[in-house]
């Protein structure tokens, strides 16, 4: 029988040859470093840490498919070429075919040991990937933004500010009795019950860059796991933030890192003004009633001053910013909330700044619906849940540095270039890309999918509204036609 060594080196191989698109990123030395940072080590057998991430992505790739026909595909596929058999992989496997077939009569059928190292049960992989801790996902998403920024820098960055957008959303999740006893279930305007779980996510909106995520039970507030996202932020970072994570512990806890944020003002706060410093911009100072010492026992300070900035675009209700950027001169009131509908003769269309909070709500669009995460989660355990998401940020991120890169050979703005056509554009050449010679991938199928991607840009659209039902369904009219609800006066950069 083959020992693990030899199992894990053919898997490698088969791993290789089906990444070329996205293995460049996933280099061994990010492999080696993210399992140092969390703590882990590789593991001997062929379901090891680095071919777990892989078939977590290949699941995000090819969510129509189970868990079976992803450890089967790309063997499939392989096995088809006329010189397979010449190959590294079709010799092991041939040679593991001979000794099952002469060992057949004396082991049983139920024995689980594998003669053909290219075989791997689907109960080795559920097993394998129940043991893999979430920690490793998350030190691999962290460093692949570092070196993302160590190559893509000044995409992520705004006025010398590293800018983020933080908000939450929540997950509809197969209705398993075991998940909806961990996650919890909520009901829809119909009254119906979805088992969900609640997802916070830490983004770069200039590339639509994943960053960080947490995910966790409905009972878990979106606050609190936005305080464990605030940890990743560094000095002058620039968080923007949805306005219900309005908290003085949030907010405090961003500030202490150094950090700054911005933030749409909730209900009526009393503040005390410090300075006025123009039309509609002044100093404020916040000091909420502390009534049962929450904020006194964690160690926060009794107030925090702000800049408040009020401002109403015309067809739209009347908002305000606060944020802790205190600094007039180096954040102008324009720079915030300026008009996105129209613009100066020979100047780019560009949102205001507190805006750009609205590219996450784009990428949650296309990670849930687009790249088709919600409805596609095949497992019935939380260990499953966390390891197929992770795939599918892990995925979501990977395209969108082919993207960023695509952009940047070209001369354009990430944010024109489509999503979908660039998944598109991905399944196309993944056949091609598994079946050429490693000088051909590099020199010719990786370049033109580069080119492919950058030739789908997709209109600029800022400043658009999106009319919303009252009860949040379109009524129907009859014959077939549907009524169209008034405007919720909300503006969208």
């Amino acid at each position: 029988m083959f020992m693990d060594e030899h199992r894990r080196k053919v898997w490698d191989d088969i791993r290789q040859q089906d990444f070329r698109a996205l293995g460049r990123f996933l280099s061994p030395d990010v492999f080696a470093e993210a399992a140092q940072r969390a703590g882990v080590v590789f593991g001997k057998g062929p379901l090891y840490i680095v071919n777990l991430v892989w078939l977590g992505i290949a699941a995000a790739i090819h969510r129509t498919e189970n868990f079976s026909g992803i450890l089967t595909l790309t063997l499939k596929l392989l096995a088809d070429q006329e010189s397979f058999a010449a190959t590294s992989v079709g010799r092991a496997q041939r040679q593991g075919q001979k000794r099952s077939r002469r060992r057949r009569r004396r082991r049983s059928r139920h024995d689980p040991r594998r003669d053909d190292p290219t075989v791997v049960s689907e109960e080795a992989f559920t097993k394998a990937r129940r043991l893999m801790p979430i920690t490793y996902w998350m030190a691999l998403l962290l460093l692949l933004n570092k070196r993302f920024e160590e190559a893509h820098g000044q995409q992520l960055c705004w006025k010398g500010l590293r800018l983020l957008a933080l908000d939450g959303t929540c997950i509809n999740l197969p209705r398993w009795r075991w998940l909806r006893d961990y996650y919890g279930s909520a009901k829809n305007g119909r009254g119906k019950k979805k088992t969900q779980a609640r997802m916070v996510l830490l983004q770069f909106p200039l590339a639509r860059l994943p960053y960080a995520y947490e995910v966790a039970p409905l009972s878990t507030g979106e606050v609190t796991l936005a305080r464990r996202l605030a940890e990743h932020l560094r000095r002058n970072d620039l968080a923007l933030l949805d306005r219900g994570f309005f908290s003085y512990g949030l907010l405090w806890r961003i500030q202490s890192r150094g950090a700054y944020f911005a933030i749409r003002l909730k209900g009526k706060i009393r503040m005390r003004t410090l300075q006025r410093l123009g039309d509609k911009d002044r100093l404020v100072r916040w000091k909420p009633a502390d009534t049962r010492g929450k904020w006194k026992k964690e160690g926060w300070p009794p107030s925090i001053d702000l800049r408040l900035i009020r401002y109403q675009i015309r067809g739209f209700r009347a908002t305000a910013l606060l944020t802790n950027m205190l600094n007039a001169q180096k954040v102008p009131r324009e720079d915030w909330v300026r008009l996105t509908t129209t613009c100066e003769v020979g100047r780019p269309l560009q949102p205001g700044l507190y805006h750009r909070r609205w590219e996450i709500e784009t990428t949650f669009f296309e990670l849930k619906v687009t790249q088709g995460m919600e409805g596609s989660l095949r497992s019935r355990t939380p260990d499953g849940i966390e390891y197929e998401i992770a795939g599918h940020v892990l995925l979501y991120l990977l395209v969108r540095w082919l993207m960023v890169e695509a952009a940047v050979e070209h001369g354009l703005d990430p944010l024109r270039l489509s999503f979908t056509e660039a998944r598109r554009e991905l399944q196309i050449m993944q056949v091609a890309l598994l079946m050429a010679s490693p000088a051909w991938a590099t020199r010719v199928l990786l370049p033109r999918l580069l080119q492919r991607i950058a030739a789908h840009v997709v209109p600029y659209r800022p400043g658009r509204s999106f009319p919303r039902p009252k009860d949040g369904r379109i009524k129907d009219r009859g014959h077939g036609q549907k009524q169209r609800p008034a405007k919720l006066k909300r503006f969208k950069g």
